[in-house]
């Protein structure tokens, strides 16, 4: 347990897939870290670190009840990953509005309590979708609630955080996979169908997405912590994979690429043909870079479900 007044780092959404990674690496780096988690909240990705970190509990709705934890810590800096994301239903949820207005609530409130920077998590669906890489100077024009409350909050935030003093730095996320990935998602459904010998049904596969490992996703937001940068910057892999080709590279490490069912659902209305970012601005001021290339970090991932099985 972290004595109360040495705290440095502030961590919300800590019991989550992207989270509690970052607690865990900003642990293993020797920060001194507290978490904000709700009470009653299942706590198991933060199985073999939660010992190690002041945990305060409270909802973020609760300004109030964050008030007093945060005169309480004194973050000198934040990394807030808490949002509505339940899968299958946060695209479109009011509950956005929710996570909007408490994140509004709780930047006032960290900056009363001291706190120097704030890493903000965001996302690609910010951007407006198009078939060439996405540069943190590319269009905006998100079109879901999620992407747009996400959009509102940086561009209110990055104001309001310049006139109270904070650094704001806004990270938006491509697409994530790794240990402890909701079983919902397509990753860990394929992984947990293959492994059983069932089979796996997708689409036509063409989409081309940008994969990263969910620790090389926690170690940029630590850099962007650490390095106390300001702006938006892109955390993804910029290397291009279709689907297929990701489906594929399960199919061959669990040895079962006669399951993966190509073609076997319709493409969803949605789904943009192409969505890969730019990383060049988090290798360069972030001194960031990925640990994990594509088909090593869904090898370390299947190894990861099969111990957890």
């Amino acid at each position: 347990m972290v004595c109360q007044g040495t705290v440095t780092v502030l961590v919300t959404g800590a019991t989550g897939f992207v989270g509690s990674q970052v607690v865990r690496q900003l642990v293993a780096s020797g920060e001194d870290v507290a978490v904000i988690v709700r009470p009653g909240s299942l706590r198991r990705r933060l199985e073999g670190v939660i010992d190690r970190v002041q945990v305060l509990e409270a909802d973020l709705a609760d300004s109030a009840a964050i008030a007093r934890l945060l005169e309480a810590c004194k973050p000198d800096a934040c990394i807030h990953a808490a949002w509505f994301a339940e899968p299958g239903k946060y695209l479109d949820s009011a509950r956005n509005l929710d996570s909007l207005r408490s994140s509004f609530d709780f930047l006032e409130r960290l900056a009363n309590a001291g706190c120097l920077h704030l890493v903000g998590i965001g996302t690609c669906f910010e951007y407006q979708m198009q078939r060439t890489t996405l540069t943190e100077d590319s269009p905006v024009r998100p079109f879901t609630l999620y992407a747009a409350a996400k959009l509102a909050f940086y561009l209110v935030a990055a104001q309001r955080a310049a006139q109270l003093g904070m650094g704001l730095a806004w990270a938006r996320l491509f697409y994530l996979y790794g240990p402890y990935e909701d079983e919902r998602r397509v990753v860990p459904a394929a992984i947990k169908a293959l492994s059983a010998g069932r089979a796996f049904a997708g689409t036509s596969g063409e989409q081309v997405r940008d994969y990263l490992h969910v620790e090389d996703v926690a170690s940029g937001l630590c850099a962007l912590s650490r390095h106390r940068l300001s702006g938006a910057f892109n955390v993804c892999s910029s290397e291009p994979v279709t689907i297929a080709d990701l489906m594929r590279t399960l199919g061959e490490l669990l040895g079962r690429p006669e399951l993966i069912r190509l073609g076997a659902l319709p493409n969803r209305e949605r789904d943009p043909e192409y969505v890969c970012g730019d990383n060049h601005r988090l290798r360069t001021e972030a001194h960031w870079a990925p640990r994990y290339a594509l088909r090593d970090g869904l090898a370390q991932t299947i190894e990861w479900w099969r111990k957890a099985a």
